[in-house]
């Protein structure tokens, strides 16, 4: 399994359109894409922004491929998250799973 991880920021007045984005229109796409796992959307308080972090869990790195296209480390951004965010990172980090521990 695939870890796809990438960051996004917003102002404090604008902290709960990226949540509402990702959950009707990102989750909604995701979940037709072969190969896609999972995902999970964090947030943290910094000190004048909100930090969004979301991780995406795919089966293989050709999934990813053929979710994000051939350049695999550049970020899949739609314009509901250009329009809700202040600052996003451009490129993604990928983590192979080395242990998933399960309750």
């Amino acid at each position: 399994m695939i870890i796809r991880e990438w960051r996004g920021r917003a102002s404090p007045s604008r902290a709960e359109a990226y949540p509402k984005h990702f959950h009707d229109t990102v989750v909604p796409e995701l979940r037709h894409v072969a190969g896609f796992v999972g995902a999970h959307l964090s947030r943290r308080q910094l000190d004048d922004k909100v930090e969004f972090l979301v991780l995406t869990r795919w089966e293989s790195m050709s999934a990813i491929r053929a979710f994000a296209g051939a350049n695999i480390d550049e970020a899949v951004v739609e314009p509901g998250a250009v329009a809700a965010l202040t600052e996003f990172d451009a490129n993604v980090r990928h983590y192979e799973v080395v242990e998933n521990v399960l309750p």
